[in-house]
């Protein structure tokens, strides 16, 4: 059967509104309205006949009252999207229906407010835009025009479709006007219609609290597209003196200047750029893993890219890896380390975790451990609770980024029954936020609490390494961020690499994603997860055996 016409009638079955777009697109057929069913589910017999005529329409769901979701469309691979943001305007906490788009973008469904009536495309904070009453939005496993698909990470259900944070609405409350965007009619460009004086342009949405960032996002856009400097200026001056209220005078020019320094620097660094990825990368790596990490999407961005592989290669950097087109291998070149396996000590090291993870994996000198959390999972808890159980037994240095002495204080004291305060002088705590390699103490437990990372998110892999490193017969524990729906946490793969114990935390669970030294050679606890409690936000009560997950 068509999967593209399975899939549009299993998303009728729960209840959403579907539409037919065209192939390999985001538009509606020629001839085909969507409006209709906005008021109305198609029918089977439609939905058989749209597919029966094109069998590769992509799957379109109509978002709103009628289908009930309303979609957070994050444009993560955006110049100016921040996790930052996101965060701060929808939380990063709550689990949700949620859609990896082509370009590593999501997709994330919530159900349809009832005291609110946002309609469509309205841009809350940059990259993130959504899809409510009146919008539709694609859905798996439709596909774009180089053919790959949409996915489900989290699949639609409604029993966990979750709400609207109170930040978003209060953020899209302030941020657009619901009764201006649809009832102003679109009035075409013409060097006779082009001013903002014109009541019916709708560019009202530059208000006040957005007013900064759509100005710089405008100015970058036509300064990336290599428009008219004199144009750029003309725009932005218009845009500036018609935003509520108007922009202040002058500032629009500092834009401007900000977008041309932004675009010079960002010529001046595509070589630095790809340099440290190339750094980073132990094995071979693809073009296509080089634009998507370092969001080279133009046809000029890739030619400069281009340019800059083959410079590596003629400088003996880098290397053709095989015969498959576009895959290249750093060259490495480096004095041998020849390992005196006489001397090498291959005795693990007697480490105890929480909730009993020790029974299943052994720690051995020189290990990377990654604690992957979601927020109040209990990432501190679980570095904590390490401190606790190990440090009478090795010397424990614990580095802390987020918290001073008072707050600490009070988390160590719900140990109190079990552990008197005055015996945590066992356990050296350093507040630290950067450059842990300098500070690792390379013989001793060293438990970091955590690595920030706010953009470019591929380079904590080589933060990862650093510490490594300078590891001797030391262990690093390093707590790291990560997004609800996933097992790794930010920065994706280059965050598993150098861990040979990789554990991921969600609220109320842990999973192993990756263990290399196992315990007992019959039992592999790569894979396995536990339920547990978490009591006074430091006390780990088991809530099941380990299980598959």
């Amino acid at each position: 059967m068509n999967n593209l016409l399975e899939a549009a009638l299993q998303y009728r079955s729960m209840g959403l509104s579907v539409i037919p777009l065209s192939p390999k697109s985001k538009i509606p057929p020629k001839g085909f309205s969507p409006i209709p069913y906005r008021e109305r589910i198609a029918t089977e017999d439609e939905i058989r006949q749209w597919w029966k005529d094109e069998p590769n329409y992509n799957v379109g769901i109509v978002t709103g009252k009628l289908s009930g979701v309303f979609v957070i469309d994050l444009d993560k691979y955006a110049d100016d999207y921040s996790e930052e943001s996101e965060q701060n305007i929808i939380g990063d906490s709550i689990v949700c229906p949620t859609v990896e788009t082509p370009r590593k973008g999501q997709h994330l469904y919530y159900s349809y407010p009832e005291n609110f009536n946002p309609t469509i495309g309205a841009r809350v904070a940059p990259g993130i835009d959504f899809r409510g009453e009146g919008g539709y939005i694609l859905a798996p496993p439709s596909v774009n025009e180089k053919n790959i698909p949409y996915k489900w990470v989290i699949t639609f259900d409604r029993a966990i479709l979750p709400a609207l944070s109170a930040s978003f609405l209060k953020e899209a409350s302030n941020r657009i006007n619901t009764n201006t965007l649809y009832k102003e009619p679109y009035i075409p460009y013409n060097s006779e219609n082009f001013n903002l004086t014109n009541p019916y342009i709708p560019y009202k949405i530059l208000q006040k609290g957005k007013r900064d960032s759509d100005l710089f996002t405008v100015a970058n856009a036509l300064i990336k597209n290599k428009l008219d400097l004199d144009f750029t200026r003309q725009v932005i001056g218009i845009l500036a003196q018609n935003c509520n209220p108007p922009f202040p005078e002058g500032e629009a020019e500092t834009k401007i200047k900000s977008a041309l320094d932004r675009a010079k620097r960002h010529e001046r660094n595509l070589t630095d750029e790809i340099r440290e990825f190339v750094s980073l990368h132990e094995g071979y790596f693809d073009l296509t893993s080089l634009y998507t990490t370092l969001q080279i999407l133009t046809s000029q961005e890739k030619n400069n890219a281009g340019v800059v592989i083959n410079r590596l290669c003629k400088e003996g950097v880098i290397r053709k890896y095989g015969n498959k087109r576009g895959c290249y291998e750093p060259v490495i070149e480096q004095e041998e380390n020849i390992i005196d396996l006489t001397t090498a000590d291959n005795t693990c090291l007697v480490i105890k975790y929480p909730l009993g993870v020790h029974e299943l994996v052994k720690t051995m000198p020189k290990n990377i451990i990654i604690v992957a959390g979601e927020s109040n999972a209990g990432k501190t808890a679980m570095l904590l609770n390490i401190a606790a159980r190990n440090m009478f037994d090795h010397e424990v240095v614990y580095f802390t980024s987020e918290m001073g002495g008072a707050e600490l204080k009070e988390r160590l004291q719900n140990f109190v029954e079990k552990l008197p305060m005055q015996m945590w002088s066992h356990c050296k705590f350093i507040e630290r936020a950067s450059d842990f390699d300098i500070a690792i103490r390379p013989d001793a437990i060293n438990i970091i609490d955590f690595l920030e990372v706010h953009d470019e998110f591929y380079k904590i892999g080589g933060l990862i390494k650093k510490i490594f490193d300078k590891l001797n017969k030391g262990i690093a524990i390093i707590a790291i961020q990560k997004n609800p729906g996933r097992d790794d946490g930010l920065g994706g793969q280059r965050s598993i690499e150098k861990a040979r114990l990789y554990i991921s935390m969600s609220p109320g669970k842990i999973k192993i994603v990756k263990a290399k030294n196992w315990v007992s050679g019959l039992m592999n606890p790569n894979g396995l997860c536990k339920n547990y409690k978490l009591v006074k936000g430091m006390i780990f009560k088991e809530d099941s055996e380990w299980y598959a997950g």
